[in-house]
């Protein structure tokens, strides 16, 4: 026998993957995940960065998502306040598209599905007064305003992975998953890390999250023949400077009875997104199309009174959503629903594949895996209940934390303060600890980016190059020239080969 026998290994460092194994390795399981890039580096990292029940979903009567999306924006909201968030949306009326009275009865639905107690409900709005007037086109005399959540997707991976190992699960990232063979009731492993170096691991269940490659680990990893299939899906948004001053989202119909988003973003910019487009490449090498971007600078100039336009679009990036295929005829019509399909004969090791599913309910996502995989049932739930890492302060504490930050290290400038909050809750007081002046946080690469901060998070969080860093561990890559950007490599790369 092995000397060490793992209950669950999971492959896949994405929401799913580090959901699993947060959940499993505070039900006292010998938890393993393996994921061959960084923690969040595909879809998990190119959401719209949003917690919601998705109110366009209702019109594909899915209702049972609808309300498990809606439950969990709220108990979201509770673990981690300080990298989610509540946010009121805007869907002004637009004359010839769905009519008022089905906004109205949708929104209400939208309210009532979910057991609603935090966030405020539903009103009608007028268009036609400061500050909502001064973006849009004339025209849009009034609109509803509602409510749902941002969320910071890459670092809620990152929290769920870094519980899972601060309650004994083991986590190596840069670590590409070879193949796996059963040898009965276990599953034998090897993987190859960083430096290429071959390693065997052995655990009696085996969890399949490697989202869009969820069929290739399948069919190509595993050999395994299969009839479940994914249907990938692109999403695409586009960044855009500032467009409005006021802190609403706006929703926005479109002529093809889709939707798109308007998000104020990293306080300088406007997120605009998303589309849905089948997609039939390599998911690792996504990229928006011409048509994508027009599609969305034309949906957004609909409503805008500046038009928007491609040389005003300062950053793209797309994911590949791995949605179960359904037989829909549009990618916009494919349920966001996920499927869990369990494989193994009696006595042999059981094997667990992920399919679709949406960040707002990965952890649901993550206790129906171990459901179906009947791993200590008696302890099912606590997820709900526990704080994240840093986000051990109540729902409406956000701004008495950032108060405290500043009155107990008053020479941080005030939006780093608040961004140090926001990012790492709670444990900003760790990277802060000792410091009693800027000069003590260490070198600035840029966007009051200090060493201090940097070292915390190679230490803390698995961050190795400077793109962890600015593009997944925090968004500072908008902020940041190529200089800057170069400095921060040489200094991360070079740290993090002594961590």
């Amino acid at each position: 026998m092995p000397d060490q026998i793992y209950d669950l290994a999971i492959i896949g460092g994405g929401i799913n993957g580090t959901g699993i194994a947060r959940d499993a390795a505070g039900r006292g399981l010998r938890t393993v995940l393996f994921e061959r890039g960084d923690l969040a580096q595909g879809t998990s990292s190119a959401s719209t960065k949003l917690i919601h029940g998705g109110l366009r979903y209702l019109e594909h009567y899915e209702f049972r998502l609808v309300h498990e999306a809606l439950v969990e924006r709220e108990t979201l909201l509770r673990i981690a306040p300080h990298i989610i968030w509540p946010l009121r949306f805007v869907l002004p009326y637009h004359k010839g598209l769905r009519p008022a009275w089905l906004l109205r009865l949708g929104l209400f639905i939208y309210d009532h599905l979910g057991g609603r107690k935090i966030l405020p409900g539903t009103r009608k709005i007028s268009l036609a007064r400061a500050p909502l007037n001064a973006a849009l086109k004339p025209g849009f005399d009034f609109g509803f305003e509602y409510s749902d959540c941002w969320v910071e997707d890459s670092r809620l991976v990152v929290l769920n992975a870094k519980d899972a190992a601060e309650r004994g699960a083991d986590i190596h990232i840069r670590t590409q998953f070879v193949s796996a063979t059963r040898e009965g009731a276990l599953w034998r492993l090897e993987t190859h890390n960083a430096q290429d170096h071959k390693q065997h691991h052995y655990a009696k269940h085996l969890v399949n999250a490697a989202g869009p490659w969820v069929a290739s680990v399948l069919t190509q990893t595993l050999r395994m023949n299969t009839q479940a299939k994914v249907r990938q899906v692109k999403g695409s948004h586009i960044v855009v400077p500032k467009l409005y001053d006021h802190d609403r989202c706006f929703i926005f119909q479109n002529s093809d009875g889709r939707i798109i988003f308007a998000i104020p973003y990293e306080h300088d910019f406007t997120l605009i997104g998303t589309t849905d487009v089948d997609y039939q490449d390599d998911p690792a090498a996504v990229r928006i199309s011409d048509q994508e971007i027009d599609y969305l600078c034309a949906a957004a100039s609909e409503y805008f009174a500046a038009p928007i336009t491609r040389d005003t679009i300062v950053w793209t990036y797309s994911g590949v959503r791995p949605l179960y295929d359904d037989g829909a005829s549009k990618a916009q019509e494919a349920t966001r629903d996920y499927v869990l399909i369990r494989d193994g004969a009696e006595g042999e090791a059981p094997l667990l594949s992920v399919f679709g599913g949406k960040i707002t309910t990965y952890r649901r996502l993550a206790e129906a895996a171990l459901d179906l995989l009947t791993l200590a049932p008696d302890k099912k739930g606590w997820t709900a209940h526990q704080p994240l890492p840093g986000g051990d302060f109540p729902v409406d504490g956000f701004a008495r934390l950032v108060a405290t930050v500043k009155e107990q290290w008053p020479f941080l400038p005030p939006r780093l303060a608040e961004r140090l909050v926001r990012a790492y809750g709670t444990r900003a007081l760790e990277i802060l600890e000792g410091k009693s002046t800027l000069a003590d946080l260490g070198r600035c690469f840029g966007a009051d980016l200090h060493q201090a901060e940097i070292d915390y998070l190679i230490d803390s969080e698995w961050a190795r190059n400077a793109e962890d860093i600015l593009w997944r561990r925090s968004k500072l890559g908008l902020h940041f020239d190529a200089g800057e950007t170069t400095r921060l490599h040489d200094y991360v790369t070079q740290r993090a080969s002594h961590a």
